[in-house]
């Protein structure tokens, strides 16, 4: 057994925290599965500035532990896209729950006006709404 496949404990929030408990992992999860965006090129131009060695390694992890999915450019084949997989697209409800929580808690927000609102009066109409 290799060091990254030893686990803490069998903890479920262990386990996420794992995958997710880094810097960067939700954050390109948010641009892949809430912004809709593909490119590596999108994500280096996120607001946080994420440094390009560190993208392509949480591309990797994501890739790695099937969250993600990587393919050729159907117009140019020197490029990838990345799009979500099945597995991916189950953390839609999470990520929108971060978000809601934190445009409720945080007084600079850049949320959308009344997302939190809104989020917390239908999740399930607003989940289904990002998952399609």
């Amino acid at each position: 057994m290799t060091k990254k496949d030893m686990r803490r404990s069998g903890c479920p929030i262990s386990f996420g925290l794992d995958l997710f408990g880094d810097r960067w992992t939700l954050l390109v999860l948010r641009d892949v599965l809430l912004k809709k965006q593909s490119t590596f090129q999108e994500f280096l131009e996120a607001e946080e500035g994420i440094a390009s060695n560190i993208l392509a390694d949480r591309l990797k992890k994501l890739e790695e532990s099937g969250i993600i999915k990587k393919s050729r450019d159907r117009k140019d084949r020197r490029q990838f896209r990345y799009g979500p997989t099945e597995k991916g697209r189950s953390l839609v409800p999470v990520l929108l729950e971060i978000a809601a929580w934190g445009a409720t808690h945080d007084k600079h927000t850049d949320a959308p006006k009344g997302f939190a609102k809104a989020f917390y009066a239908n999740r399930a109409q607003v989940i289904d709404d990002f998952e399609l």
